[in-house]
């Protein structure tokens, strides 16, 4: 069969008309690949219990493996950073604590926390104690407070980092007089100097001091939550102690790079906040002494940035300087 040179020359145009007519390959739906989540924690610890604990889960509703993995160093940073760096795909998630909001007030970070990040959903709130050892004067946050006033500088705090640390200073603040921060490296190492009464004051975690304070070693006199807790009903807010507004919590939620697609955003954040309703799950977070909250991603965001706002000002006050 003879070609005519025009055909010839029509020839290429035609095919690259028709490849444009091709249909393009579909993208797989989310997820289609292993979902990492990165624990910037050690293990053990509230983050990374949850995030196990939601990723067992929805492995087999998702069909695809999904994996914890703990990438530790400069409270969180480390692991954070990667999770910024990874792939807008979802392939890499990150499960974060309330450092991951006061970081972005004590450090300079490799990242932008407001950012570079897509916040999927708050999973659960762990609310603190303000705890002292059972013969300290004082029975009361009143009476705590008029202690502060009347010696500034002079009552000592135990302090471990985090919301731990700031929530005391938020304290002072508010009460007018400072306190005195001495450092730990957990909050296991301040108990035995907090019990023998070396240390005045700590705000801590309720799973950390709860069994202190049942056993009478330690004395409670406030919880930094919103409303009285169902464990411990008699004991007061701080802020129906005086102080309204006062609020300090740890808290768990997960995270992606920015540029995450809506749908995919909505998939991750209405599968994982479906897994609280598992009466398993439930349990194991109230062991944890930690409320399930499952919020929505357009919450979750603003929540993390109410709470950068709520740590970045208590830095200032307290005149702590940005490391």
């Amino acid at each position: 069969m003879t070609v005519t040179r025009r055909a010839a020359l029509a020839a290429p145009f035609v095919l690259a008309a028709a490849g444009r007519a091709l249909p393009a390959r579909a993208q797989a739906p989310f997820p289609n690949q292993t979902v990492r989540i990165i624990v910037p924690y050690s293990p053990g610890g509230a983050s990374d219990i949850a995030a196990r604990l939601i990723a067992e889960k929805l492995t087999p509703l998702w069909k695809q493996s999904v994996v914890v993995e703990n990438r530790t160093g400069a409270n969180g940073i480390v692991g954070s950073d990667a999770v910024a760096k990874a792939p807008a795909d979802g392939s890499t998630l990150g499960f974060v604590s309330v450092n991951h909001a006061v970081n972005a007030a004590l450090y300079t970070t490799p990242f932008d926390t407001l950012k570079d990040f897509s916040v999927i959903s708050v999973i659960y709130s762990v609310p603190l104690l303000l705890v002292t050892a059972p013969d300290f004067p004082a029975k009361s946050v009143q009476e705590l407070a008029a202690m502060v006033k009347a010696k500034p500088g002079a009552i000592t705090f135990a302090g471990t980092g985090g919301a731990v640390h700031l929530a005391a200073e938020m304290f002072a603040h508010k009460v007018g007089a400072p306190m005195v921060h001495v450092p730990y490296r957990g909050s296991t190492a301040a108990h035995p100097d907090l019990i023998g009464g070396r240390v005045d004051v700590m705000f801590d975690t309720l799973a950390a001091v709860i069994g202190h304070v049942q056993s009478g070693k330690l004395k409670a006199l406030a919880t930094t939550a919103a409303q009285r807790l169902p464990i411990l009903p008699d004991l007061p807010t701080v802020a129906e102690s005086g102080f309204p507004g006062f609020e300090a919590s740890t808290w768990g939620a997960i995270i992606g790079p920015a540029g995450l697609q809506a749908p995919v955003v909505t998939k991750i954040a209405t599968d994982s906040i479906a897994q609280l309703q598992v009466p398993s799950i439930q349990e194991r977070m109230a062991a944890l002494g930690a409320t399930p909250v499952g919020s929505k991603p357009e919450e979750a965001q603003a929540f993390v940035r109410a709470e950068v706002a709520k740590w970045q000002a208590v830095v200032t006050q307290a005149g702590i300087e940005k490391q």
